[in-house]
């Protein structure tokens, strides 16, 4: 998740282990790279000559308009943007093919104005079996580019792209699917500065002063797209990419923010479910308080195992950070040309490696860097985190999470009701990390242009297929809790639950071989594992 309120969705683990080792070996920020030509707001239906290896499959049932169901998508061949620009540990993959699907802008008004969703294949390989269709990827965030992600990681899914085309897919509102865009790289600095845990009044003014500037700016640069950028548009979109790839269900993977895409689509389309994986997965019964309560809990608990794992004790090094934080707070450190670490960018350098143990190195190298006065190290994964490249530029995924965030829930909370109740909760909870959460709930929407959806998203999906549901229980940014809750919402025998004991945001397709063997023993053969199987 990013800050601002950073911690909300981030990508997978697949994602962040290998952006951030390739961060702590070579000293490289990121940078969240495109495919030229963003599709715009626009009006019509298809979409050019088909390449397609299935015809459209129109819904009979769907009231989106025949034109664009049946619409036929142009692919092209084109090179995958790299996950991160001149970090050549991260190549930008082989030959892949891109095309534009238009959806409807609003689906209360699906004849009138659309808008472009940016896709991105490789075709399936053969030699698995006979092909099953399209396996649609989400990534997490809300506001990750599948785009840009499935390419990065395309290696890892080898062992599915025998039956499927591989297909990832930058959501609404998203990179190239009419990015949302608030604010320039210059504001975005400025506010990444600002202190996020304000002592002062003239802190606490300045926080909500920038989130009320953010929203502003939402409203100015990105106009109607703002109130249409949900949850619940977006899992429409997906029913129409499902049709126009022609393929008669729905086969998904969904990561963290992509297990809440995923369940909602399940609810609005059951029947239209085929072999869907949820992993890092988002409590949905949670709302705005409970879901930072939850990642207060799920930091704090990766923490401890880093603590321990370390040799240290989960108190003396809860303790260490908290005088690490509280120095910074006082006097930031200088961390290279022009560039100082702050109380807030220390912390998002911290939370970084808490998503995959393989990045836990890196943390202790950048702690004991801080604590000796160079906040160097510390800085580059804060950078890595807010995906700030090299050159000082900052992707908008940050500000499309925002939005889409904002977009979904409806709660609000006020800075009253935070250093009234929240504030000690969640200290209490994390004395590290639960501060800057708990003023989080209130800045987070703060002066939000456009009302949001519901207080909690909606799940159920009686009559679906099966649905594989994975929980790690060291997961710093989805508790384990929440993938139980997932399955339960689900409905009786539709949510299937896995246990992986073990640490990161995400176990497949990297944390583990029974993880492994049994999402794809799921997705190439349609034999879900037996609930409540625990991999470890």
């Amino acid at each position: 998740m990013k800050l601002r309120s950073a911690w909300r969705g981030r990508a997978s683990a697949v994602v962040a282990t290998v952006v951030l080792t390739a961060v702590a070996a070579t000293g490289c920020s990121t940078d969240t790279g495109t495919v030229a030509g963003s599709p715009r707001l626009g009006k019509g239906g298809g979409d050019g000559p088909s390449a397609s290896p299935q015809p459209p499959v129109p819904d009979p049932q769907s009231t989106v308009p025949a034109a664009l169901t049946g619409q036929k998508l142009a692919w092209k061949d084109c090179e995958a943007p790299r996950k991160a620009r001149g970090n050549e540990a991260l190549p930008p993959g082989g030959e892949w093919q891109c095309a534009t699907a238009k959806v409807p802008l609003d689906y209360r008004e699906q004849s009138g104005e659309t808008l472009g969703i940016a896709l991105i294949r490789a075709r399936a390989a053969g030699g698995g079996g006979k092909r099953i269709g399209s396996l649609l990827f989400n990534f997490g965030g809300p506001g990750g580019s599948g785009v840009a992600t499935l390419p990065a990681m395309g290696e890892l899914f080898d062992s599915l792209r025998g039956r499927y085309d591989l297909v990832g897919f930058d959501p609404r509102g998203v990179a190239e699917s009419s990015e949302i865009v608030c604010r320039d790289d210059r504001a975005t600095k400025a506010s990444l500065a600002l202190d996020s845990t304000p002592d002062t009044p003239a802190e606490e003014k300045a926080y909500f002063d920038d989130a009320k500037a953010f929203g502003a700016g939402c409203a100015q640069r990105s106009g109607k797209l703002l109130a249409h950028v949900g949850t619940t548009d977006a899992a429409r979109d997906l029913d129409v990419l499902r049709q126009v790839l022609g393929d008669r269900k729905l086969h998904y993977i969904g990561f963290s923010y992509g297990t809440e895409l995923g369940g909602v689509y399940a609810h609005l389309f059951p029947k239209n479910v085929g072999r869907l994986v949820l992993d890092a997965v988002v409590d949905p019964s949670a709302g705005l308080v409970g879901h930072s309560r939850n990642q207060a809990l799920g930091f704090q608990r990766a923490f401890d195992n880093y603590s321990r794992g370390t040799g240290t004790t989960p108190a003396a090094g809860t303790a260490r950070v908290v005088r690490l934080l509280d120095r910074l707070d006082r006097e930031p450190l200088p961390a290279g040309p022009g560039r100082r670490l702050t109380q807030s960018l220390a912390l998002t350098g911290i939370i970084a490696p808490l998503y995959s143990r393989n990045s836990w190195p890196a943390l202790t190298q950048a702690l004991s860097a801080a604590e000796n006065g160079d906040g160097a190290p510390l800085l580059r994964l804060a950078d890595s985190y807010n995906d700030r490249d090299s050159q000082g530029h900052y992707s908008t995924a940050h500000q499309s999470q925002r939005a889409i965030s904002c977009a979904d829930t409806s709660g609000r909370v006020s800075a009253a009701q935070v250093r009234a109740t929240h504030l000690a909760d969640f200290r209490k909870v994390s004395p590290a990390f639960g501060p800057y959460l708990a003023w989080d709930l209130a800045g987070w929407c703060a002066s939000w242009p456009v009302p949001g959806a519901h207080e909690t998203p909606e799940v159920s999906a009686p009559g679906a297929a099966p649905i594989l549901v994975v929980g790690g229980t060291g997961d710093p940014a989805t508790p384990f809790e929440g993938s139980l809750r997932m399955a339960e919402e689900l409905g009786k025998g539709v949510g299937v639950h896995l246990t992986y004991k073990g640490e990161g945001h995400g176990a497949y397709p990297s944390g583990n071989a029974c993880v492994v063997r049994a999402v794809d023993t799921y997705l190439l053969d349609g034999k879900i594992p037996a609930a409540s199987t625990v991999c470890s």
